[in-house]
């Protein structure tokens, strides 16, 4: 893209590079929107549970405040230093999911996926998305020659296993292996320039789902069930999925209003978590529901932009991975409380409750930001 383009996109800074003030903007209003929404949809069960209507609202300030802190740091500290400490980083994300099995560890729900820091919990899940981001763009960028031979690819996947393998085994979080795994397979295609590689190692990847499935525990085969025929199955899992949508119907074209939500009050049950669309739906409508898919839209599209004039193939990888990051998200989360796709426990970026996502998705943006600062006009 020429220079001009990219002028007409960003702002110029004093030392000649530019800044994407667009996406910065779109990051801002998404987080603002978000504390809204959460408020929204929260204020009634915290009000039953801990007796503060504002308990939910408070903890994504902070984290949301903390987050932003450490988005400005990483924009500033330059994603060029950040690749030194790639393997690092990487390594760190690997160790810190083994820790959940420790005193450390919190259950909640039935599972073990945070660690206790002394102050706060946060769930290393979503620093492993992170750091594979960073520690595949390094390796890619440190393969480039190379990355079109399969054999390349495979070694590259293989490295990414023991993370995917722990978040999906230790912490019993598969929604988020598969995340991560999407992540993985989204930024080799973009830097291979041979895709029958992945057309080989898809149809081997849907093999063995199905095996996974089929001689699972049972467990996943329910979902399915649930998934077909969520009224049969009401006490199974398909409650959620029903009231979801039952949300999603009532609030028609431009919605019952801000606040005026019922089936936030006690029949969706954590519905400030993944399932926080559904509400968005019946407040805003169509209408808004339409609006939100069309900000995430604007914000890949800045990526791509972004990407596509990056001064070196590492923070071009850096984007595309962010990009999948987020495009895989926001496609499962808005398939999943449609009932387009079994429940999977994903939530939306930005918007759903959760301290840990908020926290490293804004050092995501961070990254994302620092490229677009070294990009120069010519």
């Amino acid at each position: 893209m020429s220079s001009n383009k990219i002028k007409s996109r960003m702002m110029k800074t004093k030392n000649g590079n530019f800044f994407d003030y667009s996406l910065l903007f779109i990051i801002i209003f998404l987080l603002c929107f978000g504390l809204v929404m959460l408020y929204s949809t929260s204020s009634y069960n915290a009000q039953i549970k801990f007796g503060s209507s504002t308990w939910f609202l408070k903890k994504q300030l902070i984290a949301t405040i903390l987050g932003i802190a450490a988005m400005g740091f990483v924009i500033f500290f330059g994603y060029n230093r950040v690749k030194k400490f790639s393997i690092f980083i990487y390594i760190s994300a690997f160790l810190s999911i083994f820790l959940v099995l420790t005193p450390l560890g919190i259950e909640s729900y039935g599972a073990r996926r945070w660690i206790w820091i002394g102050f706060t919990s946060i769930q290393p899940a979503e620093f492993a998305k992170l750091a594979t981001i960073i520690f595949l763009a390094f390796i890619i960028s440190k393969n480039a020659k190379s990355v079109k031979n399969f054999k390349t690819l495979v070694k590259i996947i293989g490295l990414t296993i023991p993370v995917i393998g722990a978040v999906a085994i230790v912490t019993e979080n598969l929604s988020t292996a598969i995340i991560i795994m999407g992540i993985v397979i989204i930024m080799l295609f973009v830097a291979s320039p041979k895709y029958n590689h992945f057309v080989i190692m898809g149809g081997v990847a849907a093999i063995f789902v199905v095996l996974f499935i089929v001689l699972g525990d049972g467990f996943r085969m329910t979902r399915i069930e649930v998934w077909k025929n969520p009224e049969e199955y009401s006490l199974e899992g398909g409650f959620q999925v029903l009231q979801g949508l039952y949300a999603i119907g009532s609030g028609g074209v431009f919605g019952k209003g801000l606040g005026q939500s019922v089936q936030k009050l006690g029949f969706i049950p954590e519905a400030q978590n993944d399932m926080i669309f559904t509400i968005i739906c019946e407040e805003l409508g169509l209408f808004g529901a339409i609006a939100v898919i069309l900000l995430f839209l604007f914000m890949l599209w800045r990526f791509m932009i972004i990407a596509n004039n990056a001064p070196d193939l590492f923070g071009a990888l850096l984007v595309v991975g962010v990009m999948a990051h987020i495009a895989l998200q926001v496609i499962l989360n808005v398939a999943v409380v449609t009932n387009s796709i079994p429940n999977t426990g994903v939530t939306l970026p930005f918007i759903s409750y959760g301290g840990t996502s908020v926290l490293f998705l804004l050092i995501e943006m961070g990254l994302v930001l620092s490229v677009s600062r070294s990009i120069r006009s010519e």
